[in-house]
């Protein structure tokens, strides 16, 4: 393994790291066939790569036209990038906000928001993803958030939902 040098080599490490004690911890590395299977959702596999006190990282795979169950990932902002396939996301009051990602996409998932997944596309899905935050990483539940009794109506928000919602749901 070669070291990288470059202008700030002689920089010092910063001074709070150092005094936790965590500026020397060395960077580690998880091969792609050393993942392990991780919180079950049906409709969908999830392979963790790490997992800290306050991350998460890991790979779902979603099968063409499968739903996942609902759930929400606790105290866990995640963040996940979609590799290949197409993912789309159901959120918010009755589940009606709709967001759709394919290859290059990025999507957010915001700590304790309650969503399935599907996979609209005719091929499998996979997505690298990133929580951060604590306690559980994946708490299934019965279904979406409880929709607004309020007499407004919501629509859909997504780069490209193809004016269809409703896809094997």
């Amino acid at each position: 393994m070669t070291e990288h040098l470059d202008a700030q080599s002689d920089a010092q490490p910063d001074a709070h790291a150092d005094e936790l004690g965590i500026a020397a911890q060395p960077c580690t590395h998880v091969a792609g066939d050393a993942l392990s299977p991780a919180d079950p959702t049906p409709g969908m596999s999830r392979q963790v790569a790490l997992h800290t006190e306050s991350m998460w990282s890991g790979t779902v795979d979603t099968e063409a036209g499968a739903v996942s169950g609902w759930h929400h990932h606790g105290d866990h902002d995640t963040t996940l990038y979609v590799v290949s396939g197409r993912m789309r996301l159901e959120s918010g009051p009755g589940g009606e906000v709709v967001v759709e990602a394919g290859p290059g996409d990025f999507l957010r998932v915001p700590a304790g928001a309650v969503h399935r997944e599907s996979n609209p596309g005719d091929d499998a899905s996979r997505a690298v993803i990133v929580r951060c935050g604590s306690g559980t990483p994946t708490v299934n539940v019965d279904g979406p958030a409880p929709a607004s009794t309020s007499g407004s109506t919501s629509g859909s928000t997504s780069g490209n939902t193809s004016g269809n919602t409703s896809h094997g749901h």
